[in-house]
């Protein structure tokens, strides 16, 4: 009886080494086919597929992440005991979290030594503004409206990222927003859907490069789609209520652009879209994504959103959640636990299709094959390039430069700014003067805690010998934890600090008032119903403005801030973001006038909680204006505009704008018409300036926004240059969601705007667009 269980053991064992050989053979055989590029993956793709059980296959379906040391012993938990042994019969076909080059090669390993087919994981992280050298928040670079800096931060991130094993980031995100209290704000490029799609190209093309398979470069994630940015109240996770129309001219544009763009992949939302939770959107997944717009990359779920569906109250258990959400066009499930455990099932049971299964594994495995892992699963596994690679210092410099370019100047009353190098006693102020932990930010991939440059090393290397820098914290922002899981505790009750603020206060030539938000109070689940500064900062304010009025103002924040009561109490005011490793010296740079400032608001800053959400490109309304009588769109105690427009931010110099000319008075479809105006650097000292182009469409089948950015060029100009700026309108420019459901350009009378910002409208003219 024994003999013959070891017989049959061994005839098993001989029998998948057979299968193995054959397997590889045939993968061997189809890669070497001289078939165009094309053809030549897809065939690679499908010798996988013909080999893989129908388990293996759903296998490549599913995404953990790690919870245990991968180079350590064999988990004992129950969860991670499974996923362990899932790794090693193949049935996961990626994970997230897996940190550092040793152990991706360890868990690679499992995968391709210790599974039938070794197929490879492909990794996945969070690299969102940088992996170990930090650049500034998203949102803070979109401020740069630098796509090539854009583009170049991206490109350093993907760099040290695969040097660390990872293949794969989370990002970008291109949810578009009109609501401050949102916390992902933080994490977008705004509210333009024209800027937020340049953005986000131009963070694909940074992380992928022109060579997925290269080795320093990762696989880039479309997120969230769709609809993310507009929850209810600004509260993280909350229904979306929205209509077709906003859908397509708003919210989607940006994923349009990054699947143009070739993003190896999306990922879907939290959020419901019209009572049907985005992972569970055919709507989105099957008929825009794959289908309008023949994408050909793979769709991941969020952390969770395919169990969530339960919740959600569409599904009545995960076996549900699983065949809503893999029929809709989900296909990856992240932490879900609800493939694995039932698409099998459901298939043989004829509930899911085995061609809706075959169609997600396809694409996963395109997209891997893109990578290179089927020819060097351990490609992206060398510890010394990783060692070599991560804080490098060109890596220092571009983060240098990009936050520079992402700083915006608010005000500048009596030119308080530049400050001089040798002007005798400098205050540096503030619950974040000194801090080195919070100019990182949220989701801060695997940077180092307290590793940025604080503005107070910053000011103090930058200021001349005969400049006194003195340094007072004045008021601690927190009262309590701060990490990525807590919640942040705001101190509203220690003043204690206030008196030295004052003293140092009294005896300077000029403060610089560093205030804002800690970095944990913005990103991810970090929604707040007040956006002013938080706890006894503006206490803070008034009591040093009592002894010194001669305050610049340095903002450290994720999302719009309520300056309305602040902004009159200072001179100077910066818009420093978090900006991330090189913070410090960044803002010296702007502060003494090595840098003139040249950042432009990518998002409206409003002059009262009240109005959000706001966002420049509103509609009209029928009662856009006073007719004499209160009956009109507006607020009984407060104007309707935003304190700092979209597109606003100043300069050391001035610009004028004038001779405005347009090629033609009427654009044809499909040609283009030519705007030229001449850009003068009316000031004493050479600066940028990022000319703006904006169009009105006077009549459509729907109703169209008061004006839409649609071209922008940065000029930068000597003093007393001027230079003949030409922006180019194309017919499709003018494209829109029109009442017949199509997105098309609508003939009619159109007026195109220049200037500075979204406001301060330097010239407009009239033009048609006919057929």
């Amino acid at each position: 009886m024994l003999s013959n269980s070891f017989n049959q053991i061994l005839f098993s064992v001989r029998l998948r080494k057979i299968e193995i050989i054959i397997a590889s053979f045939f993968c061997i055989l189809a890669i070497k086919q001289p078939l165009s590029a094309q053809s030549s993956l897809d065939r690679r793709v499908d010798s996988v597929l013909a080999l893989m059980t129908l388990e293996e296959k759903v296998g490549q379906m599913n995404q953990y992440t790690s919870s245990w040391d991968i180079t350590g012993p064999m988990p004992k938990g129950s969860r991670d005991s499974l996923k362990f042994m899932l790794i090693k019969s193949g049935q996961v076909g990626s994970m997230l979290n897996v940190l550092s080059a040793k152990a991706t090669r360890e868990a690679q390993r499992m995968a391709v030594e210790e599974s039938r087919l070794g197929i490879p994981m492909i990794f996945g992280y969070d690299v969102v503004h940088g992996f170990r050298t930090m650049f500034p928040i998203p949102l803070g670079e979109a401020a740069s409206w630098d796509v090539d800096a854009i583009q170049k931060s991206a490109r350093v991130a993907a760099t040290e990222a695969a040097a660390a094993g990872q293949h794969w980031t989370f990002a970008p995100m291109m949810d578009i927003t009109h609501d401050a209290r949102w916390g992902r704000v933080m994490e977008g490029a705004g509210e333009d859907p024209y800027l937020g799609s340049l953005v986000a190209v131009a963070r694909v093309r940074g992380f992928q490069g022109d060579d997925l398979s290269a080795p320093n470069t990762i696989a880039a994630c479309a997120k969230h789609f769709a609809g993310y940015g507009f929850a209810e109240g600004g509260r993280d996770y909350n229904t979306v209520s929205i209509g077709d129309a906003f859908l397509h001219d708003i919210i989607l544009p940006p994923f349009k652009a990054a699947a143009d763009a070739g993003v190896a992949t999306f990922m879907n939302s939290f959020n419901e879209l019209d009572g049907i939770p985005a992972t569970a959107s055919n709507y989105l997944q099957r008929k825009i994504l794959k289908g309008d717009w023949d994408y050909k990359g793979f769709v991941v779920s969020d952390w969770g959103t395919v169990a969530e569906l339960i919740t959600h109250g569409v599904a009545a258990d995960e076996k549900e959640a699983a065949r809503m959400a893999s029929i809709a066009g989900c296909d990856m499930d992240m932490e879900g636990y609800s493939y694995v455990p039932y698409l099998t099932q459901l298939v043989k049971e004829g509930a899911v299709e085995e061609a809706l299964i075959d169609d997600a594994v396809r694409r996963i495995l395109r997209v891997k094959f893109m990578l290179g892992l089927f020819d060097d699963p351990y490609r992206y596994c060398d510890a010394e390039r990783e060692k070599s690679t991560l804080y490098a210092q060109a890596h220092q410099d571009a983060s240098r430069d990009v936050a520079r370019k992402s700083v915006v100047l608010l005000k500048n009353e009596g030119n308080i700014l530049p400050l001089k190098k040798n002007q005798g006693t400098i205050a540096v102020i503030g619950p974040l003067a000194a801090d080195k932990d919070s100019p990182i930010g949220s989701w801060r991939a695997n940077a180092v805690e307290n590793s940025a440059v604080s503005l107070l090393e910053g000011i103090q290397a930058a200021a001349g010998k005969k400049t006194t820098v003195r340094y007072a914290q004045g008021v601690k922002l927190t009262a309590g934890p701060r990490n990525f899981l807590s919640e942040v505790i705001v101190n509203e009750t220690d003043t204690s600090g206030f008196g030295e603020a004052v003293r140092i206060a009294r005896g300077a030539d000029v403060v610089v008032l560093a205030l804002g938000e800690d970095c944990w109070q913005s990103g991810e689940s970090r929604s707040r119903t007040h956006i002013d500064l938080p706890g006894l900062q503006a206490e803070l304010l008034a009591a040093v403005r009592a002894v010194n009025p001669n305050i610049v103002l340095v903002l450290m924040n994720g999302r719009p801030i309520d300056l309305s009561a602040i902004e009159p109490q200072v001179q100077g005011l910066v818009e420093g973001w978090f900006l991330g490793s090189q913070t410090g010296n960044a803002l010296a740079d702007v502060l003494f006038g090595d840098f003139n400032p040249q950042g432009k608001l990518p998002v409206s800053f409003p002059r009262s909680l009240g109005q959000i959400p706001i966002a420049y490109n509103h509609k009209s309304t029928g009662r856009p204006t006073a007719g004499g009588n209160v009956f009109w769109s507006h607020y009984s105690d407060e104007k309707n505009d935003a304190l700092f427009p979209f597109g606003f931010g100043l300069s050391y110099t001035t610009f004028s704008y004038s001779a405005m000319k347009l090629s033609s008075e009427t654009l044809r479809m499909n040609e283009t018409l030519k705007v030229s105006f001449t850009l003068t650097n009316t000031g004493k000292v050479t600066g940028t300036e990022t000319a703006q182009l904006y169009t009105r469409d006077l009549v459509g089948s729907r109703t169209r926004p008061v004006k839409e950015l649609k071209k922008f060029q940065k000029v930068t100009l000597k003093p007393g240059e001027s230079r003949v700026v030409t922006l180019e309108i194309a017919s499709d420019d003018l494209a829109f969601f029109t009442a017949r459901g199509l997105r098309e350009a609508e003939p009619g009378d159109f007026e195109v705007m220049i200037g500075p910002d979204s406001r301060n409208i330097a010239a407009k003219q009239g033009f048609k667009l006919v057929r």
